[in-house]
């Protein structure tokens, strides 16, 4: 068949499962004891306790005991060792400490332990089309040393183009920054985007049988050729923004000015004078230089 479903390559994954190892000091202690036997018997044959047909005995104890040292191999905490036959997947060990196994059967040591990583800055384009650069901090750890040694060629590689392949994935599914708070945006909401990071990390890195503990930005900024152009852009909209606010208390204050001085009678305005005092409310309140006050020592009207 040319296609294959799903489950068939599900069933070519490799899994992780125990080896059949044993523990380091009880073969230490048979071959110190095939040496202290091998080295009685070559006492023994020497002073003539033992006939010369047991001269094979000692060469036995010697042989024995090379071939247990083969076997040895020690892992430290955090460690794990894929053990192969033939290259054929046999199990992996994780006990710590002084470990032996059938000498013809191979041990690849990897380490388990937490891997900290930070991107190189790529060039991402924004949901906008707005070139900015990025960069993030992973820690991520082997969880299946099967998949991570058996599954892809290598696993650390690997790990950095996934890296970079999922900063471009968010990058782009997010716009940089919105003044107008209505959208998630990479600058504003860092924490909920990094969640999405790592959660696009660890599906990634699943197939590898790695999975993403903390992940983060260490850089997000406009691209350099367009870093002034945002700069003006940004500082605009703040004072746009700036400016809607003030204007809109002005507006408020000037209302309330106004009920307030008909509902108390302080003073009775028509069309004309009501436009003047509003102008020159809104004048004193939105100007940006302090306004000089002018005394007028006759009537409202002159």
């Amino acid at each position: 068949m040319i296609g294959v479903t799903e489950s068939q390559q599900a069933l070519t994954h490799s899994q992780e499962r125990p080896a059949a190892t044993t523990g380091g000091l009880v073969m230490l202690a048979l071959m110190a004891g095939a040496i202290l036997f091998g080295v009685f018997g070559i006492y023994s044959l020497a002073s003539d306790a033992w006939p010369p047909i047991l001269s094979i005995v000692p060469i036995v104890c010697m042989l024995v005991a090379l071939f247990i040292l083969c076997g040895f191999y020690m892992l430290q905490p955090n460690q794990a060792a894929a053990i192969t036959l033939f290259g054929a997947y046999r199990g992996t060990d994780r006990a710590t400490g002084l470990r032996w196994l059938l000498p013809w059967m191979i041990r690849r040591v990897i380490s388990v332990r937490s891997n900290n990583v930070i991107s190189e800055r790529i060039k991402v384009n924004d949901l906008r089309g707005n070139p900015i650069e990025m960069a993030a901090q992973v820690v991520w750890r082997v969880t299946d040393t099967a998949q991570a040694l058996f599954d892809v060629d290598d696993y650390k590689a690997f790990v950095n183009v996934q890296i970079e392949a999922a900063v471009r994935t968010i990058g782009s599914r997010y716009p940089y920054d919105d003044y107008e708070h209505q959208e998630v945006t990479l600058r504003g909401n860092h924490d909920s985007v990094g969640a999405e990071l790592r959660t696009e990390l660890i599906a990634r890195l699943a197939v590898a049988g790695i999975t993403v503990d903390e992940c983060g930005f260490t850089h997000l900024a406009y691209a350099q050729e367009i870093a002034g152009a945002m700069l003006r852009r940004q500082q605009a909209q703040a004072v746009v923004a700036a400016r809607t606010t003030l204007v809109e208390g002005a507006v408020g204050m000037v209302e309330l000015a106004l009920t307030l001085l008909s509902e108390k009678n302080v003073v009775e305005l028509d069309d004309e004078r009501r436009a003047a005092m509003v102008s020159n409310l809104m004048v004193v309140l939105c100007g940006e230089r302090d306004t000089q006050p002018v005394v007028n020592a006759g009537s409202l009207y002159q």
